[in-house]
């Protein structure tokens, strides 16, 4: 929100309300009162080598729990990248990412016209 306050562009801010009243753990950076997350900087929640997770929002803690599982039963390390903004959007952190991983799969919590299993896949 800082950032979007600061910029002089015109900034689209969206919440998810399913998150609301959710905590977090922040680090002391993240506690600084001039802490910002930068616009169009995406955040490798955790390294893997094996697929990317490309996803935002409430969708991140739940491709880290996918991940985790696949880790556990299928020895599959997962790379869960937070967008943060869509536009701009971190295009090389996505890119580097996938040239490591070779799979990319793109997590929304869009209208689920298609829904896949990722138990049904690996």
């Amino acid at each position: 929100m800082k950032a979007a306050i600061r910029d002089p562009n015109p900034v689209i801010v969206l919440e998810n309300e399913i998150m609301y009243g959710q905590t977090f753990p922040l680090s002391p950076e993240a506690q600084s009162k001039d802490f910002i997350l930068p616009i169009g900087q995406a955040k490798i929640e955790r390294a893997g080598k094996d697929i990317t997770f490309v996803t935002h929002s409430i969708n991140v803690g739940r491709c880290l729990q996918v991940a985790e599982q696949l880790k556990e039963k299928h020895n599959v390390e997962a790379e869960v990248i937070n967008i943060r903004s869509a536009k701009p959007l971190d295009v090389d952190c996505i890119v580097d990412s996938v040239k490591k991983t070779n799979r990319v799969v793109s997590v929304d919590s869009g209208f689920p016209a298609y829904v896949v299993s990722l138990h049904n896949v690996f």
